[in-house]
């Protein structure tokens, strides 16, 4: 690693003058450009590239890579800057290749429920797209990232409890290797056999072991019926116990979200809404009329036992729109709440018969610790987000928060579950990695590293500590 830094200064002009011949003003060096892309959204500091090239083509990103291989200069893609663990900085500076121009819907195959896009599109861009089809695209990770970002993450988000994750429904990838060659992994085919899963290794390798260009995706035919709903309970428990008995009863639930009592209130105050600020599930039914009448029904007898109150149905696209929203804004409404705050967002996933448990575990160490640190989660999967809002400027804040999350991680371990259900390593969880794998694993992923990034200039410092 240390090589790949001395090498990227001593050709960093060099490098970008060979960009700036081929791309001309695609090629950046002003100082609030590469600000922007140095960083995403976490409390992680900004560390800049050297140079941000904006690409139109799987060609073009072969292009830079190339280049950067012969000059051992680092190569970070970069979608729409969402990222919540520090996926974006430039830890030993580089070119940032960002793919927002490659925003092309190259082919939709209604009979066959697929498509094919460029990296920079979207989730609402293909939507919007898709609008006139009958179909749509599930993963929705709250924020309008981009496909190829959201690849390159395996990104989840609030529907994963019915459609799955980006693992299930990446079909094929085109990729540009460490050496700037182009490769194809996968077909549009449902299953396959044919050699090592390629698609899956690169789905989730977070840029370290090549540039996602092009994604063919799996498609949903939207429902006949779509009912949601939030419904108020007297404790996080009890709304956990409801989530877990609706899933084992296998009632087919679309979304199911828990947003606790201080993340609630947050949400009135930001939102102008004003729904009971109690621990609260957030919910949605897909399917027939019929189909989606009885699971209201079930889930109305389930969630009753366990005290739930005030529900509130939606049925309306506005109204549910208007509902979603305010659970997609509550990062930012726990941001009003400390005004100049940044942050420090973490989440863990765990068998769902320890969800109640770990969460409730989870506030009784909040609690103790004196910091504002609301949950919310996508709890039919098990997974559950953490986000410590704390003052930049602040050391002790900043090492209370660190530890909060340790704590969090090793209590999700040790119940069998695993350090990020859907954020990602990226830098910020680099080290819980070892601790939930264990060496051996550990240098197996490190060979894979090696194998396809002999030079580790592929976001480098990220997902494996090479």
């Amino acid at each position: 690693m240390n090589t790949a830094v001395k090498l990227s200064q001593q050709n960093r002009e060099f490098v970008i003058d060979k960009l700036r011949n081929l791309f001309g003003d695609r090629v950046s060096t002003v100082g609030s450009v590469l600000e922007q892309h140095g960083h995403g959204e976490s409390w992680h500091p900004t560390q800049p590239p050297d140079a941000v090239c904006f690409v139109q083509s799987t060609e073009e990103v072969s292009q830079v890579v190339a280049l950067c291989a012969e000059a051992h200069m680092p190569v970070i893609a970069y979608g729409t800057g969402t990222s919540l663990e520090g996926h974006l900085q430039a830890v030993n500076g580089g070119v940032c290749i960002d793919l927002g121009q490659m925003d092309q819907i190259l082919e939709v195959n209604n009979e066959d429920l697929d498509c094919r896009v460029q990296a920079g599109v979207t989730r609402r861009q293909l939507n919007q797209y898709l609008r006139d089809t009958g179909l749509f695209f599930p993963i929705d990770p709250g924020a309008d990232t981009s496909i190829g970002g959201m690849a390159a993450t395996r990104a989840s988000g609030t529907n994963a409890v019915r459609y799955g994750t980006m693992r299930e429904n990446v079909l094929a990838l085109t990729v540009v290797t460490a050496s700037g060659e182009i490769i194809h992994t996968g077909t549009r085919a449902r299953k396959s056999a044919a050699g090592y899963d390629l698609t899956r290794l690169f789905v989730g390798s977070e840029g370290t072991l090549g540039v996602i260009t092009e994604i063919s995706l799996r498609l949903y035919g939207l429902s006949e019926t779509i009912s949601a709903a939030i419904v108020s309970f007297p404790d996080v428990r009890s709304a956990t116990n409801a989530t877990i008995n609706t899933i084992q009863m296998g009632i087919p639930v679309a979304r199911i979200e828990l947003v606790d009592q201080a993340y609630m209130k947050a949400i009135n105050n930001y939102s102008k809404t004003d729904y009971p600020e109690l621990d609260t599930l957030f919910l949605e039914f897909h399917g027939t009329r019929d189909g989606v009448a009885e699971q209201i029904r079930l889930f109305e007898e389930i969630s009753s036992e366990f005290g739930a109150s005030d529900f509130r149905w939606a049925e309306k696209e506005e109204d549910r729109n208007q509902l979603w929203r305010a659970r997609h804004d509550a990062y930012y409404a726990g941001l009003a709440v400390s005004p100049g705050s940044k942050g420090y967002l973490t989440d863990v996933c765990v068998p769902i018969s320890k969800l109640a448990d770990c969460i409730v575990q989870t506030q009784q160490d909040i609690a103790s610790s004196d910091l504002f640190a609301p949950i919310i989660g996508h709890v039919g999967d098990g997974n559950f987000h953490l986000s410590i809002f704390i003052d930049p400027g602040d050391d002790a804040m900043l090492e209370a928060a660190l530890k909060l999350d340790q704590r969090l991680v090793n209590r999700a371990l040790d119940m069998g579950g695993t350090c990020t259900g859907e954020h990602g390593i990226g830098m910020g969880k680099l080290k819980h990695m070892r601790h939930e794998h264990g060496d051996g694993a550990i240098e197996v992923m490190k060979l894979i590293k090696h194998a396809l990034d002999p030079l580790n200039i592929m976001n480098p410092g990220k997902t494996v500590d090479c």
